[in-house]
């Protein structure tokens, strides 16, 4: 028996070195020429990356990549968002809401058998911005009266204008509405669809579109799409239920502890009704709640809901939505339902805890379940997003034992008191007692606290886009409560890398809305994190 096992293991090992050696020569004839990449996308938006097969067996690393800020000494240039594998020679790849790229290689069983692809750019982003569209009326699938309209998200986008047209304009692009057949334009859009309401046009079966990106201050972002021709078939029902809008989701997409719901909303109403569920419901599409419903809200808001319960149990969720009249009865149908997964979470390693700035969203119109918002998706580590909008300090520790224990993290990164900052009625010593005690509670049950350092605020934006006020005295603040976390044994200092070109406010380059930092900024806060990653245990 033990002779046999010694020649099994020699023609194991004589196979291997024999594989060994033929990937090695496969590794000698085509290292010097990677794979040729392409993409196709389909009509519901989706990329798919394709490839020629390699002429040896294999399976293909897909690599997702985003740029760095180039802000922090010692980054890289490109930050990895994701990794998948496949057998086969194309797969689906996420779309994203910011710039992104993507390389193929082929590996073996001793490793890659050539060099990865060229990093291909996502085809959606050009240079100015212009909205890439994603709903197409053709003949052959025409619009009914009321179609959505919907194009891919331009980053650091506050809103989008949609302009309607006869025909197309004399010159595509530019940033003023066509002179030639312009029938209205709205750039109330605060999200990257619109139901359209076209029965004013009867006397019209060929219709025209294109949709610019706007600004805080509703200036243009870039340039019109190309003006999209739009077939319309009137005798065709229009949709009567919101849409769920998951077209842009960046890479392992998982939703934060406390959930944020976000649809594109139908003609004109703004009162909806989100429930969730643990199993999907009996029937798609219905107009009746479900028996099995877990928690409902209704929420005067054009697009998004959140949620006001942390979701922390591990399992299956689903939700809908359905529109809602001012008196409550339900317009038309139920959305279809969105599913996510809360995993198994138990002795996290890291957690994120804190207010808005945690919980993520920016550019005034961006939910946290916008993860391009969230400094989490550019950390180069696993954590958990125990972030919950508006909080102050002291509501951060209220909800230390309900939110943060359960996960046993051994480390907790805490940033919170920026909404203190604000409030007038709110001290420094009083955000300090309560930084303190999150660090005692902390340390009571293993924690290593690691705390950020506020980062400056501009109360000209912050009043231009929320019509609040600012205690005059922010930067008193500030000053006090960064001394304390500086003299604390394991913080990360934010505060200098986000100053304007004055050193006096929060760079508008970095945040739109003076508060809450947006894309480049919350790439930053990730950056800054990662290269102060040895005080993670």
């Amino acid at each position: 028996m033990k002779k046999f096992i010694i020649f099994l293991c020699l023609i194991l090992g004589l196979c291997l070195m024999s594989i060994f050696a033929i990937e090695r020569s496969a590794v000698f004839a085509w290292h010097d020429q990677p794979l040729a990449v392409s993409f196709q996308e389909d009509d519901a938006g989706h990329l798919r990356l394709t490839w020629e097969k390699f002429p040896y067996p294999c399976y293909y690393r897909v690599e997702t990549y985003s740029q760095t800020t180039g802000r922090v000494e010692g980054e890289p240039a490109y930050h990895r968002l994701a990794q998948q594998r496949t057998l086969e020679n194309d797969c689906e790849v996420p779309t994203g809401a910011i710039p992104m790229y993507y390389r193929v290689t082929p590996v073996g069983l001793f490793g890659a058998l050539a060099a990865p692809s060229a990093p291909i750019a996502n085809p959606h982003y050009q240079e100015p911005p212009v909205p890439a569209v994603i709903s197409h009326y053709t003949p052959s699938a025409p619009a009914s009266s009321m179609p959505f309209l919907l194009w891919h998200t331009v980053p650091g986008a506050v809103c989008y204008e949609v302009e309607l047209l006869t025909e197309p304009p004399q010159v595509e692009g530019g940033t003023a509405p066509s002179a030639n057949g312009h029938l209205e334009s709205t750039h109330e859009i605060y999200t990257n669809g619109w139901q359209a309401d076209l029965h004013k046009y009867t006397q019209y079966t060929q219709l025209y579109w294109r949709v610019r990106a706007l600004g805080l201050h509703l200036e243009p972002i870039g340039t019109f799409s190309k003006a999209e021709p739009m077939t319309v078939d009137w005798t065709l029902t229009p949709p009567d239920a919101p849409l769920l809008n998951e077209y842009d989701r960046m890479p392992g997409f998982s939703m934060p502890l406390y959930p944020v719901y976000s649809w594109i909303p139908l003609h004109g109403i703004t009162h909806y009704e989100v429930e969730l569920l643990t199993e999907p419901p009996a029937e798609e599409h219905d107009q009746t709640p479900s028996p099995h419903r877990a928690w409902y809200r209704e929420v005067q808001s054009a697009a998004n809901c959140y949620d006001e319960y942390a979701r922390p149990y591990a399992g299956d969720y689903y939700w809908r939505v359905r529109a809602l009249g001012p008196d409550g009865k339900t317009i038309g149908h139920y959305s279809s339902t969105a599913h996510f997964v809360v995993p198994e979470r138990d002795h996290v390693r890291v957690a994120l805890f804190g207010d808005s700035i945690t919980h993520g969203g920016g550019a005034i119109s961006y939910p946290p379940s916008a993860l391009e918002y969230s400094y989490a998706t550019y950390l180069d580590f696993p954590a958990v997003n125990l972030g919950r909008s508006g909080d102050t300090s002291r509501t951060t520790l209220a909800r230390f034992e309900q939110d943060v224990l359960p996960l046993h993290p051994e480390n907790l990164i805490i940033l919170t008191g920026s909404n203190s900052l604000r409030d007038p009625g709110i001290t420094a010593d009083d955000v300090i007692k309560d930084l303190a005690r999150i660090k005692a509670l902390c340390e009571k049950n293993g924690i290593r606290p690691i705390f950020l350092t506020l980062m400056p605020i501009h109360p000209e934006n912050i009043r231009f886009a929320f019509h609040t006020e600012t205690d005059a005295h922010w930067h008193d603040k500030l000053n006090h409560i960064n001394g304390y976390i500086k003299a604390q044994p394991y913080y990360i200092d934010l505060e200098p890398y986000f100053y304007d070109s004055r050193q006096m406010f929060l760079d508008p380059a970095l945040s739109i809305d003076g508060l809450h930092p947006d894309i480049i900024g919350k790439m930053l806060m990730g950056e800054i994190i990662n290269a102060h990653a040895d005080l993670i245990e």
